[in-house]
């Protein structure tokens, strides 16, 4: 074996052998859901008088949908006399315009509700939450952002959890307003099932930190204030507080049963656009916040944990190395099957079979037929696959110290098939990144044509994932960009 063939083969088995962790990881996160699910947590007891919320909602450019969000908060089943709605608008178009005519109908008839129009966007949606709180009311702070529509119940169902003085947040579960609109919302819906029924669950119930969410949620406002407030050094003020206020000893409570609908990006460059912003905040947090979690008193097994979540997003730069790193020619000339068998096999299995067994248990937790999983999961890890090198530039830009803006998610409206998001006015960012994951399509259908010539039938299915992962990422992402397109065909992707 040269050098050459032997720097390759250490490279690749450290990549692999890192990717395995992550699926170990899986694996005990699906064992300790399963341990713990059926314990419930109830409120210590019901509040004898309702108190005081204000329901924060951040805006910025959202003329589709907030006026979904603001009637669907209106029509909250709390008093309005205990009631503050506050609208953190930032927005630049018409948006503001649309907002000031609803809050003022609001005020018509009785809401306590105010539109907080700022001009500058300093801090982002962080800035945003800090400024409302300057002059909120209420004991307690409900966050929505404008793609959900809170249910009526959500505030009758969570408030009573406060009765115990040591709970600084209640998070909701989130639901999926336009599951089926197409492929791209579908497997989005089981990466966040995943997130927010199994992990988060996982994780509550076991005793370790967990994450709010950015929205559906409610804290307590004493919680965010000793916490150090609302900071947007990171993209992700929403994982920075939640370490922050649970580090000051605050207590969260995940409430799977309550769930808050909201609207899933329905084209590729803007679920690009959302991950990569979650990818690179997500890491800009685990180099703020590891080393004081490291040095604290806390329990070991709360501290492990919460490395694991805060560097979960180096799997995509790992996943980013091994799509190049994966050589079928070596399998000829450096390495037999017996190898390959024993040690590739295994440990790769350990990495994706994990993911299978992650999400089976995601769908049959939501009652969805057994028989669908063999399509799903792998499709998801195709996503997962062609998604990689768009988070991996998010967590390079993270550990290189790159700042940039808060992007926003651009929101259609869309809730049925039948809705169209062409010739809207918000569009995303569009990224060269797709041009590298066409060529990367590309290199892999090489790969399918060599494995088949030189029988390398194992490798093949691996091959197959990589080539559809990156073809379906780019190749959506550069038909979605341009000026004309078959909308049908869009939609359905």
């Amino acid at each position: 074996m040269d050098s050459l063939s032997i720097l390759w083969f250490v490279a690749y088995s450290v990549v692999v052998g890192l990717l395995s962790i992550y699926g170990m990881h899986r694996f005990w996160m699906v064992w300790t859901y399963y341990r713990h699910k059926n314990k419930r947590i109830e409120p210590l007891t019901r509040l004898k008088e309702l108190p005081l919320v204000t329901v924060q909602l951040p805006v910025f450019n959202e003329v589709y949908v907030v006026e979904r969000l603001i009637r669907s908060v209106a029509a909250i089943d709390y008093p309005k006399d205990k009631l503050e709605i506050q609208v953190l608008d930032d927005s630049t178009d018409d948006t503001t315009e649309l907002v000031a005519k609803l809050t003022g109908e609001l005020q018509l008839q009785g809401y306590d509700a105010v539109h907080i129009h700022r001009t500058n966007r300093q801090g982002f949606k962080a800035g945003a939450l800090q400024n409302g709180m300057r002059t909120a009311k209420g004991e307690f702070i409900a966050i929505f952002d404008a793609d959900f529509v809170p249910p009526e119940n959500i505030l009758i169902d969570t408030i009573h959890y406060f009765s115990d003085p040591q709970i600084g947040m209640i998070q909701t579960r989130w639901g999926h307003i336009n599951r089926g609109y197409n492929l791209l919302t579908r497997i989005q819906a089981l990466m966040l099932d995943g997130h927010l029924l199994i992990e988060q669950t996982a994780r509550n119930r076991s005793g370790r930190f967990f994450n709010f969410n950015g929205t559906a949620g409610v804290w307590r406002k004493v919680s965010i204030e000793e916490a150090g407030g609302w900071q947007h050094d990171t993209l992700t003020e929403d994982l920075d507080l939640s370490y922050r206020a649970q580090l000051k000893g605050w207590k969260f409570i995940f409430v799977p049963d309550v769930v808050t609908p909201a609207e899933l990006p329905v084209d590729m460059n803007s679920f690009k656009a959302q991950q990569h912003r979650w990818a690179k905040g997500a890491i800009q947090t685990c180099f703020k916040l590891l080393p004081t979690i490291w040095n604290s008193p806390l329990p070991k097994r709360i501290k492990f944990e919460a490395m694991i979540h805060l560097v979960s997003n180096f799997a995509y730069l790992l996943l980013a190395m091994l799509a190049l790193l994966v050589r079928p020619e070596f399998q000829r000339v450096g390495f037999s099957w017996e190898s390959f068998l024993m040690i590739d096999m295994p440990i790769f299995c350990l990495a994706t079979l994990s993911i299978f067994v992650f999400y089976g248990t995601v769908l049959l937790e939501l009652k969805k037929p057994w028989y669908i999983i063999p399509f799903y999961v792998p499709v998801l890890i195709a996503t997962g696959i062609g998604l990689c090198l768009n988070n991996a530039r998010a967590v390079l830009e993270a550990v290189f110290g790159h700042q940039s803006e808060f992007t926003r998610t651009p929101k259609y409206g869309i809730q049925t098939k039948v809705q169209t998001w062409w010739g809207k006015k918000y569009s995303a960012t569009k990224s060269l990144v797709l041009f590298l994951e066409l060529a990367l399509a590309a290199y892999y259908a090489w790969f399918i044509w060599y494995g088949v010539l030189h029988q390398l039938w194992i490798s093949l299915p691996f091959f197959f994932l990589f080539f559809v992962g990156f073809g379906y990422a780019g190749l959506v992402s550069l038909f979605q960009a341009l000026p004309f397109r078959l909308p049908l065909l869009s939609q359905r992707l």
